[in-house]
């Protein structure tokens, strides 16, 4: 499909604006990062190789029986035992004495056939945000081991970070879009129409905007639990509104235009000219509200994760690594680690959404 000469223009003007386009970079590094956690953090092999056949644990589930093993339930890859089972094709005997055979393999020394021998691509971080390391005092200090350090259950911190940022970046866009739908098209129906429906619009919107929706979360949750589904259904239900005004303030300025006009005038359909000639021409305003909203999103997931009303406990949290600096004032890594990922990532995306505002805005040039 081709790309119109407007679309050129503002993809142009996005480039020229340093700051924002290289804010883009970096989040598309990340983000991308992110999205491959099971690669990047893991307490299991990417790839092993058993007899031959090539395996893929960070995706899939293998029962230890698979490499050899006697237990039906996964294999447990961190263990010496299940790491001879598959460095040793299954030929030895590796309950008793596994690191002893395994330094053998490393060694050459071992009679173990070529053929049957095995191996295992380890993440560059052999950590899962689940996994609870054998640290001693928990928390612990940063080191060549756990570069961000643990937890106060002895989780690494920047495993938890990853993936923490990856449920933010991803409950956010969610709820960003689909709220946005619903806002701009509320709004454009106040706006446009006017009279009775911008009356009725906006008595709804007086009352949706009174209610506690913090109130309405914690009711929710006692009946149903946490969930990360329901968490995004009931934020969308409070979030759309943010949008509304400002939309509905341009159709209500726009309405009357004499291209307006015309185009009713030549029987041309209402949804077409909303959404087809007047929506474009709200577009500065706005994008200029959505890093408010998308900054708002994130800080509300994870002031209700630091409450504790937000995704399950056992889900890794930006909100909840904030809390738990707060409790262990001893550890201040985890209250670095909690500012400097909400303050780089909350800074990348207000310069992209600034980038994306101005890049739509006719009057705006950049050298």
């Amino acid at each position: 499909m081709a790309v119109s000469e407007l679309n050129r223009r503002r993809w142009r003007n996005f480039r020229r604006n340093g700051r924002a386009f290289w804010s883009l970079v970096v989040f598309a590094v990340l983000f991308v990062v992110a999205m491959c956690a099971e690669i990047v953090a893991n307490d299991k092999p990417i790839v092993a190789s058993y007899r031959g056949d090539l395996y893929f644990p960070a995706y899939n589930f293998y029962p230890e029986t698979a490499f050899g093993g006697d237990f039906g339930t996964e294999a447990i890859y961190t263990d010496p035992a299940v790491q001879c089972l598959i460095v040793t094709g299954g030929n030895q005997d590796c309950w008793d004495t596994p690191e002893d055979l395994l330094a053998a393999v490393d060694a050459g020394t071992s009679d173990i056939p070529e053929a049957d021998r095995g191996w295992m691509i380890w993440p560059p971080i052999p950590f899962h945000y689940s996994t609870i390391n054998n640290v001693g005092t928990a928390p612990s200090a940063p080191d060549g081991t756990h570069w961000l350090g643990t937890d106060d259950t002895a989780r690494d911190v920047l495993a938890r970070v990853i993936y923490g940022f990856r449920i933010s970046i991803l409950f956010t866009l969610i709820v960003t879009v689909v709220a946005s739908i619903v806002g701009i098209t509320a709004g454009a129906m106040q706006g446009y129409f006017g009279g009775r429906t911008d009356l009725v619009f906006q008595r709804v919107l007086e009352i949706w905007a009174s209610t506690p929706s913090l109130y309405v979360i914690i009711i929710l949750f006692a009946i149903l639990g946490r969930s990360f589904w329901l968490l995004v259904f009931v934020t969308i239900l409070f979030g759309w509104p943010a949008l509304v005004g400002v939309v509905r303030a341009e159709f209500l300025r726009a309405r009357n235009f004499e291209y307006v006009r015309a185009a009713r005038a030549l029987g041309v359909g209402d949804r077409t000219i909303m959404f087809r000639h007047i929506l474009p021409n709200a577009m500065v305003a706005t994008l200029t509200m959505l890093p408010f909203v998308v900054t708002g999103t994130i800080s509300g997931l994870a002031a209700l994760d630091y409450l504790g009303y937000g995704l399950p406990a056992s889900a890794p949290s930006l909100g909840e690594l904030a809390l738990q600096a707060k409790q262990n004032l001893q550890a201040p890594w985890l209250a670095f680690t909690a500012f400097f990922t909400f303050a780089i990532m909350l800074s990348l995306l207000v310069f992209i959404f600034e980038g994306v505002r101005d890049a739509f805005d006719p009057r705006k040039t950049f050298k």
